[in-house]
């Protein structure tokens, strides 16, 4: 269960910049007539309120309780159940502070029809994964419960309704599964917070929010309090704010509607309301007059980072006028952005990390907001290069080819929007329908927000735009954050220096010049080569073809998807054919060259190109491969292939890229040592890769080594020979449609026929029981990382028990170590298997724990280990693992991704790909014998690594 606490002022920027729905858009579509919506008198922009989507039924029952339900079948034979309520840690006593959390946590530890932990339990055995699937979170404002089921089974389904309403109003707080459940919420605390980010936040927030009622109520509440409260404390706040006029109930998937409608009118009507209820305060926070500056330093924190956060009321899009706004909102933030992300392809670049963005904040605002971290010791220029630019645009306005280019943007979303409009995600309208409810956001639906964009986005014009900046900005209800390291505290500047920074940064400006090309990515197609071969497997539906290069395409074309296109190919040999003396140069080639252009286009001029297409294509090379990663629209189909075609023959090679890359990795290491996540996960990777240097963090020496010189023919060599790649392509398109593309583009990669393959370095785990400390760290928090490996026969049936093991641990080791111990709150088991660069795998169990309980949980941990060694898995466990595997599977075999993974996984493994179809079947291969072997073989206590993390000794 997620706590969505206060959050550092970084954490914070990226609230605000993520923000607006509307935000990501590109060139203004031409669909076919087939898929041209009819204009509308509504798509015509005037100054109304925005309709509501035709397709939710929207409903309230006497009781106040409010209803969203919408038949989606995307994903087919599954739904998305919601329980909503306008209850948060805002509206928490002084007693009471953080039991708005504790009490989404009791939601899963009893209720009237399912007591103790029986209601996971049976979710469990329904296919339904307790944390990755069933879930809740709280917030400052709300408390929201999030359930899917599949529909395939109506007991299953209609049960969780019933589900619902035993969270909505039947929780039982029973003060044994309370005290028990303390600990849990407490590690909870420790597992996301006991850092210098927390500790930032706890100096930072009250400035931000104003000393506010949000500011003295962040969800993870406080400590004393949750170890010591009464089952009538926390009762008292679930009958004061768990009611139905204060809730909602949202239901969106492959279902009857009408039925579900009678389910929520039948489980929730005999909900009732206090007779005295106590009214909904809407707590806000207060505008700060002029600005205040706040300084704040950490031992820990290792970047040195700066803010401004202009505050403004918070705008809710109701009608025509807002929403045309919110476009205006989202042109402008794209536009200033890309202007940042061109300063950071400079060979210096004046910051590590920079954005700005109008947007929502926390308590009822909206803000303007301005967030850099700083190279070492240059938080005076990053700050005065972001606020520069604010003023760039205020003084000198955007440029008519910027506008246009983020209005292509704009466009490119909102029309993929509406070509998948039937089959998106039944959660992308769960999201839509929360807002609705808890802030009033309209609900139009992708038809009309289609029509408004194509009709009104070209109203809006330059004037409009460089009017923003003024709008935004101002020195009245703003707020500075200063963060860096405390042993840096005597070089951050003081409220003058900074407000003089900031007052200085718009001297001497000149207007920004927009540097594009209008010449073609390519004059003409190449000559290419047509396919020699072509074989079809119609269990699967897929197409295997060989160019006349040697190049192998397998083509998978679905219909789960109706604008999209994955692409992925791959090639074995990676950074492992590189010396040890060339690897910091190979290391870096893939992710430089991909970030430097293309052909004779920089990275700006080839992003500017690629606007108002949706096509993303990048080269990468792994430890063991290298290849090409790429999406595309079906109408952006050949531009990716010619993306493609030029990342093989005509890499660019640009200096200052690789400059750059240096110089912001050497000023990342600078203070990583001061974080202990940061060191001990140097100390983890030591052990995985058995002390080989290619397996840890780089180092400053070794940069210093790095050549571009050798990255870049390191990159060329890579990918100098396609014979011995094979290209996966899944989606939406028939064979016949991009066969020309394919052997044009493709089919003419250069071949030389080399059949190289890689170097197995054995960078895995020395054999042997091995134990390593690390002691770093203020506070009392611990991370433990058991990780047991060894030799591994990689097939279908090792696999799936594997995976079986690894499910049946994550059930005992939450049983044991969070219901019984109270120790932790969430263990990670994560088992591994690889073929290449040869058979191995891992099984990591890691958790984190007040530092006294390390010993205890690892104990406990070898103890339900060695239980299951003895007797194997509880035939309970093994039917919930089923359920899951099935059900997942079932959503998997029609999604894109994963069919673009499990092919590619499939060529480089040499597997059957048809064994997919059987993997359902093959569950039956679970047993108490197998699981008991499986521990018994995997799980040895001889090749076991322990990795540890405690805080400094004092």
């Amino acid at each position: 269960m997620n706590i969505n606490r206060a959050l550092s002022v970084a954490a914070l920027a990226l609230i605000i910049v993520s923000g607006n729905a509307t935000a990501q858009v590109k060139r203004k579509p031409t669909p076919s007539p087939k898929n041209r919506p009819a204009t509308t008198a509504a798509a015509i922009y005037s100054p109304t309120l925005l309709p509501v989507d035709k397709n939710v039924l929207i409903g309230k029952l006497p009781n106040g309780l409010t209803y969203y339900i919408r038949h989606n079948e995307q994903p087919q034979k599954r739904a998305e159940l919601y329980l909503v309520n306008k209850a948060g840690s805002v509206l928490e006593t002084d007693a009471q502070q953080g039991l708005a959390h504790f009490t989404e946590h009791m939601a899963f530890n009893g209720t009237r029809d399912f007591p103790k932990n029986a209601l996971v339990d049976y979710l469990q055995k329904s296919g339904v994964k307790f944390g990755a699937d069933l879930n809740a979170y709280t917030s400052f404002d709300e408390t929201v419960y999030q359930l899917p089921l599949p529909t395939d089974s109506t007991a299953v389904f209609e049960k969780g309704f019933n589900i619902l309403a035993n969270w909505a109003g039947y929780v039982t707080f029973d003060p044994a599964e309370i005290d028990k459940e303390r600990g849990v919420v407490l590690e909870e605390a420790r597992l996301r917070g006991k850092n210098a980010q927390e500790r930032l936040s706890l100096q930072t927030l009250p400035v931000i929010l104003n000393n506010s009622r949000y500011a003295s109520r962040l969800p993870v509440g406080k400590e004393d309090v949750i170890k010591a409260f009464t089952a009538e404390t926390i009762k008292s706040f679930y009958a004061d704010w768990y009611r139905p006029n204060l809730q909602a109930v949202i239901a969106v998937g492959d279902f009857d509607v009408k039925r579900v409608e009678e389910l929520i009118k039948a489980n929730f009507s005999g909900l009732k309301n206090p007779v005295a209820a106590k009214p909904r305060t809407e707590f806000n926070v207060a505008p700060t007059p002029g600005t205040v500056v706040k300084i704040a330093t950490d031992k820990e924190f290792p970047y040195t980072l700066a803010q401004i956060i202009v505050k403004h009321p918070q705008s809710v899009t109701r009608t025509t006028d807002n929403y045309m706004q919110s476009v205006r909102i989202s042109l402008f933030n794209f536009m200033l952005n890309q202007r940042l992300g061109e300063l950071q392809q400079k060979a210096e670049p004046p910051f590590l990390y920079a954005r700005t963005s109008y947007g929502p904040l926390i308590g009822k605002q909206d803000a303007f907001s301005s967030v850099v971290v700083a190279n070492p010791d240059g938080l005076e220029k990053a700050v005065k290069t972001v606020v520069a630019e604010t003023e760039r645009a205020r003084k000198f306005g955007f440029t008519l080819t910027e506008l246009e280019r983020a209005k292509q943007q704009a466009l490119v979303g909102i029309q993929n929007a509406y070509y998948e409009r039937n089959k998106t995600n039944s959660a992308n309208y769960v999201r839509e329908y929360q807002l609705n409810f808890l802030k009033g956001e309209a609900i139009p639906g992708i038809d009309f927000e289609y029509n408004f964009y194509v009709n009104n986005i070209s109203k809006i014009n330059l004037a409009e735009m460089n009017a923003m900046a003024g709008k935004f900005i101002s020195d009245q209800n703003r707020v500075i954050i200063v963060e860096g390291a405390e042993k840096d505290k005597d070089k951050l500047p003081d409220e003058k220096a900074i407000l003089s920074w900031i007052g200085a940064a718009g001297n001497n400006l000149t207007a920004y010049v927009d540097n594009v090309t209008s010449k073609p990515l390519m004059e003409k197609a190449p000559e290419g080569s047509k396919v020699v071969s072509e074989t079809k497997d119609e269990a699967i539906g897929t197409t295997t073809m060989i160019l006349g290069n040697g190049l192998k395409v397998i083509l998978k074309p679905t219909e789960f998807k109706n604008d999209q296109i994955l692409i992925n190919g791959s090639a074995f040999g990676g950074t492992s054919l590189a010396s040890d003396a060339d690897y910091t140069s190979a290391s870096f080639a893939g992710s430089v060259v991909g970030s430097s252009g293309i052909s004779e286009f920089n990275q700006g001029q080839l992003d500017k190109m690629l606007a108002g297409k949706n096509v993303n294509v990048s080269p990468y090379i792994s430890e063991i491969t290298q290849g090409i990663r790429g999406s595309a629209s079906p109408r952006d189909f050949e531009t990716a292939m010619q993306l493609i075609y030029l990342y093989f023959t005509q890499p660019r090679k640009d200096a200052e890229i690789w400059k750059g890359t240096i110089n912001q990795t050497k000023a990342l290491l600078t203070n990583r040592t001061l974080d202990p996540l940061s060191v001990y996960q140097d100390t983890l990777s030591n052990v995985l890769s058995n002390n080989n240097f290619r397996g840890g963090a780089t180092t400053v020496e070794r940069l210093n080594t790095a050549n571009l010189d050798k990255g870049y023919a390191f990159y060329k060599d890579r990918f100098a020979d396609a014979s011995n790649f094979t290209f996966v392509v899944v989606g939406s398109f028939t064979v016949n449609e991009i066969r020309p593309f394919m052997e044009a583009y493709l089919g003419a990669l250069p071949s030389t026929n080399k059949k190289e393959t890689f170097k197995n370095l054995k960078m895995y785990p020395a054999p042997g029981q091995i134990t390593k400390t690390v002691y770093k760290g203020v506070d009392d928090k611990a991370n433990v990382q058991m990780i047991y490996s060894g030799d591994y026969v990689f097939n279908e049936a090792n696999n799936l028990q594997l995976d079986a093991l690894e499910e049946v641990l994550n059930i005992k080791l939450v049983e044991r170590l969070r219901e019984q111990e109270s120790g932790i709150y969430a263990p990670g088991i994560r088992a591994n298997y690889v073929k290449n660069p040869q058979g191995r795998y891992t099984v990591t169990i890691s958790f984190t724990c007040a530092a006294a309980n390390v010993d205890k949980l690892i104990a406990a941990t070898l103890d339900e280990i060695g239980k299951i060694k003895q007797t194997g898995a509880q035939p309970a466990d093994i039917e919930k693992f089923v359920a899951e595997e099935a059900r997942s599977t079932q959503v998997q075999m029609k999604q894109n991704i994963s069919w673009a993974g499990y092919l590619a996984g499939v060529v480089q493994n040499d597997q059957d790909p048809d064994q997919i179809l059987s993997h359902v079947k093959n569950l039956d291969q679970i047993t108490v014998q197998s699981t008991k072997d499986a521990a018994i073989k995997y799980l040895n206590n001889n090749n076991l690594a322990k990795v540890i993390l405690m805080p400094e000794k004092k």
